[in-house]
């Protein structure tokens, strides 16, 4: 019989666990929550100080009837759920259900799963946390009181199915906002001058920049040719030349948000994806005869924070791979959030050592993907800044200035081995300018001058709007992949080439929402509701009274939208075609993969058909169908000849109607991390890529 009984969440964790505990430790799993709110009522006693009314859940009982089993057998019981709020309330719930002391020190908290974390962890069991319990109770109701109170309402007046949440809604009124932004946007025109010039027979390019010292705007045609009069010649003469050199810092290692938005804009991973795949590697990895290893720290957490230990193996990594003058000297100020808990390290690899390719036999595609993504941000963090040479010359032609700029790196520092990417996706790359002198004359070849306009504020894709939502302050990175996946299911908002785009479905909630619950939507309001939440993890307020003061105001929008808000028919939109089966006309419904055609005439007749769109391209194949825009089932769009299966033709590239002018076959548009590229499917032509 086991002496010792340790409750994680996930089985993944117990058999590693319970290999590095030794012979006196049983690990089981609890799979998660055993004890939550019901799903078929709100839960919540608004009259009795908002008291939760926790139930079994369905399915559940059997694993906790085991547990108490196991528990009556155990000399000692530990509970080492996750490492935050809601692994704290998790085990909270176990320890009331097994009769275990919430004061002892029943509690063990570890942050990767490693033989020497674990047994460390285990010489520091602790009392739980009520107020981290409190915390997470916290928002269980007051989301709950959102959710189970609006939903119901937006039912009645709309259409079943619809949910409306406490962050899912500022998501949603984001995307809307930005979307009206767009449409009241007019562009302001403006041009800019641009030459090559040569200074022996090295070319290098210039811009306009202005008259004498000036920094001047061109806002028309006109202005340019006015200033192209004032230049006698094509004679500049080097006027100024600054050199200086730059530092450039590494980002810090990953947190919670930071990991969803670079993986979104490096592996195009959805937040989604990345928090499951992110769990695989903490939870661990069989690495054949090592056996099962966490990869990877704590996936949920929003501190920057390193171990001294994590550094030292990364400084000894770092030194035996690229030298000495590689490593960071100086600490760095990180700016930490002012909502940060700092409860956790920073997501790091658990073993700088375990090298992505030495580890990528055992990992799928996609682990070894985002565990080479965290493994490299962590130890470019730890390395030293790289260094620029920059240059800036300005020539002058009379009192006309042009300016040139150029960069190249000196020294690579943290560049040798990763890079932070943006949401625009623009990379800094060398751009060399001759050696220039004051004094020394230039030849300026043709000038080209291009009229431009100003472009609206870009809508929202997954990467950006984590990013604003963490700067807002508003909910918390670990409920961010959940929030924009409902807005998408709920079909409020769906994506066009990645963005968020706003459906009229999701208009017509925004609308009865800032009608009704302004509240709700009320970014500051929103913000300071997370500050208050904090405040109860931090034990400085009473999360009773969070709640009740919420709740009051609350209810009274209740009783008026009750009595005020009006039925809202949304009616299908014609799909242009009659069905198949009945001959009734077919309609468009909003799913849960997005839009498909349906018989207006359900429930009597069900046919339903995928959308799809003819690209105006004949199939290349049979010389008789038409290309079709497609969908696999894991949502990735194809072409394919509409005559399948007679005709088999498929491309994952874009087919274009015009022929290869060089071998007169198929043309395609090939998708590349910037822009596309027009290229032959046999030889090898190729056009220049669009941005």
């Amino acid at each position: 019989m086991s002496e010792f009984l340790v409750i994680v969440e996930s089985p993944a964790k117990a058999k590693t666990i319970e290999r590095y505990l030794g012979k006196k430790y049983k690990v089981k799993a609890s799979m998660g929550h055993l004890i939550d709110l019901p799903k078929s009522q709100m839960g919540i006693d608004t009259e009795n100080n908002y008291n939760p009314k926790y139930i079994t859940i369905r399915g559940k009982g059997p694993v906790l009837k085991e547990l108490k089993s196991a528990a009556k057998k155990a000399k000692k019981v530990y509970l080492a759920a996750d490492p935050d709020r809601e692994g704290e309330a998790i085990a909270w719930h176990l320890a009331q259900s097994l009769n275990v002391d919430v004061h002892s020190d029943c509690r063990v908290v570890f942050n990767e799963i490693t033989k020497d974390a674990i047994q460390e962890s285990f010489k520091h069991p602790r009392a739980i946390n009520m107020d981290l319990v409190d915390a997470q109770q916290a928002r269980r109701v007051l989301d709950r009181l959102v959710g189970y109170n609006i939903s119901p309402l937006l039912w009645k007046k709309v259409k079943k199915g619809l949910s409306a949440g406490r962050v899912q809604s500022v998501a949603l009124r984001m995307i809307i906002d930005r979307e009206k932004e767009i449409a009241a946007f007019e562009p302001e025109e403006y041009w800019s001058i641009s030459a090559e010039f040569l200074k022996g027979k090295v070319g290098f390019e210039a811009s306009f920049y202005g008259i004498g010292k000036d920094k001047n705007e061109l806002k028309s045609e006109e202005e340019v040719k006015n200033i192209l009069k004032q230049v006698k010649g094509n004679k500049f003469t080097v006027d100024t030349v600054t050199k200086k050199e730059r530092k450039r810092n590494p980002a810090p290692p990953f947190i919670t948000s930071s990991l969803q938005q670079e993986a979104a804009r490096k592996l195009n991973f959805r937040a989604r994806k990345t928090m499951m795949l992110a769990q695989q590697l903490y939870e661990g990895i069989d690495l054949g005869k090592e056996g099962t290893v966490g990869l990877i720290t704590y996936m949920r957490t929003d501190s920057t924070r390193i171990s001294e230990l994590a550094q030292r193996e990364a400084k000894e990594y770092i030194i035996g791979e690229y030298g000495e003058k590689f490593i960071q000297t100086e600490p760095r100020k990180e700016k930490k959030q002012t909502n940060a808990q700092d409860a956790h390290e920073a997501i790091r690899p658990t073993s700088t050592m375990k090298v992505p390719d030495k580890v990528k036999e055992f990992l799928s595609r996609d682990q070894y993907r985002l565990y080479k993504l965290i493994w490299e941000r962590f130890v470019a963090s730890q390395m030293a800044s790289a260094i620029m040479d920059t240059m800036s010359v300005d020539l002058k032609n009379g009192e006309i200035t042009f300016r040139a700029t150029g960069s190249k790196v000196k020294f690579a520092g943290f560049m040798k081995v990763y890079v932070e990417g943006t949401d625009d996706q623009v990379e800094e790359k060398d751009k060399y300018l001759p050696d220039l002198q004051e004094g020394d004359e230039v030849i300026k070849k043709e000038f080209e001058s291009k009229q431009h306009f100003t472009q609206p504020p870009p809508r929202y894709t997954e990467a950006r709007l984590v990013r604003t939502l963490e700067e807002m302050g508003i909910g918390r990175p670990s409920t961010y992949a959940p929030t924009l996946d409902t807005i998408q299911k709920r079909g409020y908002v769906s994506l066009d080439n990645k963005r968020f785009v706003p459906t009229e479905l999701g208009e017509v909630i925004h609308e009865l929402m800032l009608e009704f619950f302004p509240e709700i939507l009320d970014l500051e309001f929103t913000a300071k509701m997370e500050d208050n939440l904090d405040h109860v993890e931090e034990g400085k307020i009473n999360w009773v009274k969070v709640i009740d003061e919420f709740y009051r105001d609350f209810e009274k929008s209740l009783e008026i939208a009750e009595k005020e808000m009006q039925e809202i028919e949304i009616k299908d939109e014609p799909a242009g075609e009659d069905c198949d089966l009945c001959g009734s006309p077919m309609v468009f419904k909003m799913g849960r993969y997005g839009k498909f055609m349906a018989c207006s005439n359900f429930p009597e007749c069900r046919n339903t058909k995928a959308i799809v769109k003819d690209i105006g391209v004949k199939c290349p194949k049979c010389e008789e169908g038409n290309i079709i825009e497609r969908k696999s089932k894991k949502r990735r769009i194809f072409y394919g000849c509409d005559r399948y299966p007679e005709c088999d033709f498929l491309s994952w590239d874009k087919p274009l109607a015009r022929k290869c002018p060089k071998c007169d076959n198929m043309l395609v548009e090939k998708k590349l991390k910037k822009g596309v590229q027009v290229q032959c499917t046999e030889c090898d032509y190729k056009e220049e890529p669009q941005s």
